[in-house]
């Protein structure tokens, strides 16, 4: 612990003597939405935070809806006091802010590895299916894709507009994949790609997509899957920083229009024991159907998780590789689950349901859950796209569906903790019925 601290200490001093015009710094941990929240601390004070001083948060700011309220869960909230709770530093992320009108820095916090972690904080949710899969001799190693939108960045009546093309001042409003369009927004990209190298995120592949202003980013390989899924929760929130900055809104929403392909979070995720061998590619690959067996059982109760809004369910079954049955296939993008074409070294399973404003943390959680789970019961999946284009099973298409179906599902009440699948069904019902309590101009119209 002591010399977790010295080089926590070593890490702010470091990051004050290169950043001498930097104040504060906000220390940040995200939600079960997956938004973030935390505190901005004077950089001094963060010294002593990182020499062991505590550092304590609401418990229950891990709770809030998707509009910042607090739900009555269990005792949570309203009957247990609203306590503070542990939190640590999170090593390697204390990074500057370049998208501030003044100089901050930011740094994750997180309850894992606390004396007392948050069952249902999503990090530590994730930490221990990693934890329990290490003990296994199982190590993960994972790579996130997230596409998005970028839309203008002024609303009208409320409603997102085409980004402008900088260089012909029109609206990008046409779909399409054409490289030119990563040139005409090069300046907003290249900023959004160096400011996440800036904190620490390996950015690959940049792809113009097929809705208009949409784009996709990909993330490198880690044999870290925490980082992972941090580098994916930091890029959201940098990016829609950087795009302010420019005049744009950049949005991970899932599906912004009916008429558009909506976005989506894919997650690489290949499986290799202590010596580096791939666990997959074992016994003519027999792991791997395995493993996409475990993944497609679980995928219909995991619908809260991968869909985790209302918006989230339009995107699917709707225009370009979005499914509406738990399906998998090789080189498929209609698959839910798909494996790419790889060598037998790099064989990895595509999980393309999530949507782009999913919480990566839980995302992976599930998925790797699902893994563990069929080279557990070593089953055979059933036949992929590629034999029947009618094979997969159904899953839940609508919110309260879902929450049904997840809530009492023993494998993951088990794997991701009975306490967590409790409050993150309840967090995810209310936040259903809270936006069903606006009556919508459409009612007037039908019904008035």
């Amino acid at each position: 612990m002591k010399s977790h601290s010295s080089a926590l200490l070593a890490e702010v001093r470091s990051f004050r003597q290169n950043h001498p015009d930097v104040r504060y710094v906000d220390l940040i941990a995200l939600d079960i939405p997956g938004h973030f929240y935390g505190k901005r601390y004077p950089v001094e004070m963060l010294e002593k935070v990182a020499a062991g001083s505590p550092l304590k948060l609401p418990q229950n700011a891990v709770l809030l809806g998707v509009q910042g309220g607090l739900f009555k869960i269990g005792d949570y909230c309203f009957n247990d006091g609203d306590p503070d709770a542990n939190r640590r530093l999170v090593p390697g992320t204390l990074k500057p802010v370049s998208w501030e009108s003044q100089p901050l820095g930011q740094m994750l916090i997180t309850s894992d590895g606390t004396d007392a972690p948050i069952e249902f904080e999503p990090r530590e949710v994730l930490a221990k299916v990693l934890e329990r899969l290490h003990h296994k001799g199982i190590h993960p190693v994972v790579a996130f894709e997230l596409e998005f939108y970028l839309f203008d960045k002024k609303l009208a009546d409320g409603l997102p507009q085409f980004a402008r093309d900088p260089l012909s001042d029109d609206a990008d409003d046409q779909p399409n994949l054409h490289i030119e369009r990563l040139s005409r927004f090069s300046e907003v990209l290249d900023d959004m790609a160096q400011t996440a190298k800036d904190q620490g995120i390996d950015i690959t592949v940049i792809t113009a997509e097929l809705g208009p202003g949409q784009f996709e980013i990909n993330f490198g390989h880690l044999d870290d899957g925490l980082r992972a899924a941090d580098w994916a929760a930091l890029f959201s929130r940098s990016t829609r920083g950087v795009a302010l900055k420019h005049g744009y809104r950049a949005s991970f929403m899932a599906k912004p229009y009916l008429q558009y392909p909506g976005s989506g979070m894919h997650v690489h995720v290949s499986l290799y024991d202590g010596a580096g061998n791939n666990l997959l590619a074992a016994h003519q690959q027999q792991p791997l159907r395995h493993a996409v067996a475990g993944c497609l059982e679980l995928l219909p109760h995991c619908m809260p998780i991968f869909s985790p809004n209302h918006n989230a369910f339009r995107r699917l079954g709707g225009t370009v590789n979005a499914a509406t049955r738990a399906s998998w296939g090789f080189e498929d993008r209609d698959a839910c689950v798909r494996i790419p074409d790889s060598d037998p070294r790099n064989l990895r399973i595509e999980h393309r349901l999530a949507s782009a404003d999913a919480n990566p943390y839980l995302v992976l959680a599930a998925i790797l859950a699902g893994l563990e789970h069929g080279l557990e019961t070593q089953r055979e999946p059933f036949a992929p796209l590629n034999e029947d284009r009618n094979s997969g099973a159904d899953f839940p298409l609508e919110m309260l569906e879902a929450v049904r179906a997840m809530r009492h599902q023993p494998v993951l009440r088990d794997k991701l903790g009975a306490e967590f699948v409790d409050v993150y069904c309840e967090n995810k019902r209310q936040d259903h019925l809270a936006f069903q309590q606006e009556i919508h101009a459409r009612e007037y119209r039908w019904f008035l």
